[in-house]
């Protein structure tokens, strides 16, 4: 699935600098208890993550075939969340159809990857920034297990990676988009755009709202330190397919459905 994705990248840090930053916060906090139990869990993530990541890179290196490996990697992403304590409440696994599908979720941390890839079924390929190919590891990862890459500044090469997950759609494939593109720290929903929906009308596919909370609290933007937080995963019913041909009326839908879970502010309304 498309993930570990950030986690990636997010741990080629090294384990002494996580200690280090830990023992900083501890230092400088007025609650020292609270900070170093939050500490030596991020640093027990950080390390059954790294410890993780090799086996499971090690093993998509030699395994063939995408579906596959998809499956080993879920199976890492569950063991990981079981390991540290931070298994999610998933409500709504009934709406999932068992044919192709599209699923549009809110982005709001690196640990998105890894959740809806240790919640969802591994035939689901995860739709990813162009920009995560700087990274050499990240890049490799994502490759082997069949993610597909978005260019954001580029019109041509955005349109032929369009027409590359067009394709994926015909041919069966169920995808996963953050129509947001990116996350921030601060709470909210941002400006959702549009490849989702094109992608699920023009191949009359279900789709499907999928709502994520919990992950920005345990690892927000720019944090490098997990810390211990209540994860969830909502999938909401599929939209009515009779209910619009229009990708952006389709787009506000599922909008609506996620932020009407997500007791976050809507950022779009708010920036106009």
């Amino acid at each position: 699935m498309g993930a570990f994705i950030g986690g990636v990248m997010y741990f080629t840090k090294a384990q002494m600098g996580y200690i280090k930053i830990s023992f900083n916060r501890i230092r400088n906090s007025a609650n020292p208890l609270k900070r170093l139990t939050d500490s030596l869990y991020g640093i027990w993530f950080a390390t059954v993550f790294s410890c993780l990541s090799l086996v499971t890179v090690g093993i998509i290196t030699v395994i063939p075939g995408q579906p596959r490996r998809r499956l080993i990697v879920r199976q890492g992403a569950r063991l990981l969340l079981r390991l540290t304590g931070a298994w999610p409440n998933i409500s709504g696994l009934q709406h999932l159809p068992s044919h192709a599908s599209v699923i549009v979720a809110n982005h709001a941390s690196y640990l998105d990857g890894v959740l809806l890839t240790a919640v969802l079924p591994h035939r689901f390929q995860f739709v990813i920034k162009r920009e995560m190919t700087q990274v050499p590891l990240a890049h490799y990862f994502l490759r082997r297990i069949g993610a597909h890459f978005v260019d954001r500044s580029n019109a041509r090469k955005g349109a032929t990676d369009a027409r590359r997950i067009m394709q994926t759609a015909t041919n069966g494939g169920s995808l996963v988009f953050f129509p947001e593109g990116t996350f921030r720290r601060e709470p909210g929903l941002r400006r959702f755009q549009n490849g989702a929906f094109t992608v699920a009308l023009r191949q009359g596919l279900p789709l499907i709202p999928l709502v994520i909370t919990g992950t920005r609290a345990m690892l927000p933007a720019h944090s490098w330190l997990p810390r211990p937080a209540k994860l969830a995963v909502i999938i909401k019913q599929p939209l009515p397919m009779e209910s619009t041909t229009d990708p952006n009326q389709a787009r506000e839908e599922c909008r609506q459905h996620i932020l009407a879970e997500l007791n976050e502010p809507d950022l779009h309304a708010t920036i106009g």
